[in-house]
């Protein structure tokens, strides 16, 4: 069984190693950063066979790419960096200086800067790309996670999970400008294609809270708790919105399910099954697939946005955290 066993794990990686696609960027490729193993697997999105492992620093966790998709960003947490994947030739070419603990954050490629989240030291760290430097701690609630960056890159949105708080953080000041109270332990971001809400999961209160930017006031409040599992169990983490904003997909965690949910009723509409401890969640461009990274299940569930049924299991490293896919 390949699933939780590292050795064979990565002998199931070098046996389906396949030749790298020689194009930059629109490849389809999906990247699923593993905290545990420390890598991250590409995958090819038509056989979801394994077309490289890249080695990276210890417990890669969030990914972004640059505007022109030459280039993957990975935080890696244990080494307090975020390690830079030349999506052409699929191999960590460098390496950017980050505050203790990075897990998530945003890139700002106009200005070459990124903001990202340090636990341990409570701050959110501003990266100049290019001088490879920290050149400022913005301080936020303990634990910050979750970081969203307004399309202008005027207003930076951070989760303190321990306060309780998203913070309004005004980017050319460098402070915190507002607070807004949210559930318990706020993890992670999404926001309507309109702009006009951000959804934060609430893990430890089992439910998203709704906030409207104009007002940066929180609007609702979407609770969840699928058939058969106890409220406890509920921690949900990641959240993905279709691109026409009618429907969004909340990975709950301990509860080893989806929900999907109508954006306008904010309604749940229903549960899909998938792995354990689902916390990862993206949706392809064309919006008809859906990845979840499994953490304590070492795998992908792909879902069929369609039918809203999983139609596939992925086995992949150890503690999957995120995907990103080149399309």
């Amino acid at each position: 069984m390949i699933i939780g066993r590292p050795s064979l794990i990565f002998a199931f990686v070098a046996a389906v190693l396949a030749v790298v696609p020689a194009a930059a960027k629109n490849t389809g490729l999906i990247f699923v950063s593993n905290e545990k193993s420390n890598n991250v697997l590409v995958l090819d999105p038509k056989t979801f066979k394994v077309v490289k492992d890249i080695k990276t620093a210890k417990r890669p966790r969030d990914m972004h790419f640059n505007a022109d998709r030459t280039r993957l960003y990975v935080a890696c947490g244990n080494d307090d960096a975020i390690d830079v994947i030349d999506v052409a030739k699929l191999e960590v070419i460098g390496r950017l200086k980050t505050g203790s603990s990075p897990e998530t954050f945003a890139i700002d490629d106009a200005r070459r800067r990124i903001y990202v989240a340090n636990e341990e030291t409570s701050t959110v760290a501003v990266i100049d790309i290019e001088a490879n430097k920290i050149v400022q701690d913005i301080k936020t609630g303990d634990e910050p996670e979750g970081v969203h960056l307004s399309d202008d890159g005027k207003t930076l949105y951070v989760t303190s999970e321990v306060g309780n708080l998203v913070h309004q953080i005004d980017t050319e000041a460098g402070r915190v400008t507002k607070d807004v109270i949210v559930g318990t332990r706020p993890r992670r971001f999404a926001a309507t294609p309109d702009g006009r809400e951000l959804w934060v999961t609430a893990e430890l209160a089992g439910e998203v809270t709704i906030i409207d930017r104009a007002k940066f006031a929180v609007a609702g409040k979407i609770e969840f708790l699928p058939p058969g599992m106890r409220k406890s169990d509920v921690t949900p983490v990641g959240v993905a919105m279709t691109r026409d904003g009618k429907t969004a997909f909340v990975t709950l965690g301990h509860a080893a399910h989806v929900a999907v949910v109508d954006v306008a009723a904010r309604k749940v509409e229903g549960y899909i099954l998938v792995g354990k401890r689902p916390w990862g969640v993206t949706l392809a461009r064309d919006d008809r697939t859906l990845f979840v990274a499994n953490g304590l299940g070492d795998d992908v569930t792909i879902i069929d946005v369609r039918s809203r049924k999983a139609t596939q299991s992925i086995p992949v490293g150890r503690v999957p955290w995120g995907i990103v896919i080149d399309d």
